[in-house]
């Protein structure tokens, strides 16, 4: 089981407005991205950032895999961190949307930095949170993240009894049933059209393949891998030129390790998913 991001509780929740009288509005070249695509909320990111086609509107700079300072955060991001805020008690962790007018971070709220790249930015991507459907989004978000994220930590958990295995496999696998139902009646998890919903869904998949897998046993790996459409999905998308060259198999391995503070279970042994077929070498671009 891996330790917890420190992410996981955001110290900076800034929104982009619609126009000047907003404080922060969007501005070609005024914001940055600092991501590290082996975390699964920067790869969100990174994902959405592609789809938009923000290339030249939003520049990132790619940060190290694995976190560099001793409290879990990167070194290249303190400076922004301490100008936002004075002695910042926490990491500086990513990711972060910083103002280059001001020095200061702007976001390091997933939620909010995905939904004002839609919004706020544009691009000539699709409308990933098309009208009247943010609540639904948010939905699936939380379904995924509690059904399948939060009940494969659990699964994995060393110290949890063989009844506390089984209670989260349980609910892993009536995630992925129900997941499997919803994609076989449509392409996608809103229907013909790819949303945010889908970006969420395929980085928790690639989470469940490439990290939680390592702590479940063989047989709990096979019920995983048995549903067929789910795993195709995951496969149709990471062929897109936004979805699998952003993926960072090495990265995540490394940053898995780093953190892991479970055993290796035989499931490690089956791969559900070839990821490396669909990557592609990326260079770090200079921040």
């Amino acid at each position: 089981m891996s330790a917890p991001s420190p992410t996981a509780v955001p110290s900076f929740r800034g929104r982009i407005g619609c126009d000047a009288r907003s404080g922060y509005y969007a501005a070609p070249h005024r914001y940055r991205l600092h991501l590290s695509p082996s975390c699964p909320h920067c790869l969100q990111i990174a994902v959405t950032h592609s789809l938009l086609g923000l290339e030249d509107a939003l520049p990132v700079t790619l940060l190290p895999a694995v976190p560099d300072a001793p409290d879990g955060g990167h070194t290249a991001l303190r400076a922004l961190y301490e100008a936002s805020s004075h002695q910042h008690p926490g990491p500086a962790a990513a990711p972060v949307l910083s103002d280059g007018w001001t020095g200061t971070i702007v976001s390091t709220h997933t939620p909010g930095i995905l939904r004002d790249m839609v919004r706020r930015f544009g691009g000539d991507g699709p409308d990933l949170v098309p009208p009247g459907a943010e609540e639904e989004i948010e939905a699936l978000a939380r379904f995924g993240e509690q059904g399948i994220t939060a009940a494969a930590q659990r699964g994995g958990r060393v110290e949890a009894t063989a009844a506390e295995r089984d209670a989260a496999l349980a609910t892993l696998l009536s995630t992925l049933d129900s997941l499997e139902e919803r994609l076989a009646a449509r392409e996608y998890l809103l229907g013909a059209e790819l949303t945010l919903a889908d970006v969420q869904l395929w980085v928790t998949l690639v989470q469940l393949d490439t990290v939680h897998r390592h702590h479940l046993d063989v047989a709990a790996v096979h019920r995983i891998t048995d549903h067929p459409v789910l795993w195709a999905y995951a496969r149709r998308l990471a062929a897109r030129p936004a979805f699998g060259p952003h993926l960072d198999l090495d990265g995540i391995a490394r940053r898995h390790h780093a953190h892991c503070r479970g055993k290796e279970a035989a499931g490690s042994a089956v791969q559900i998913v070839d990821w490396a077929a669909f990557t592609r070498r990326r260079t770090p671009e200079a921040g």
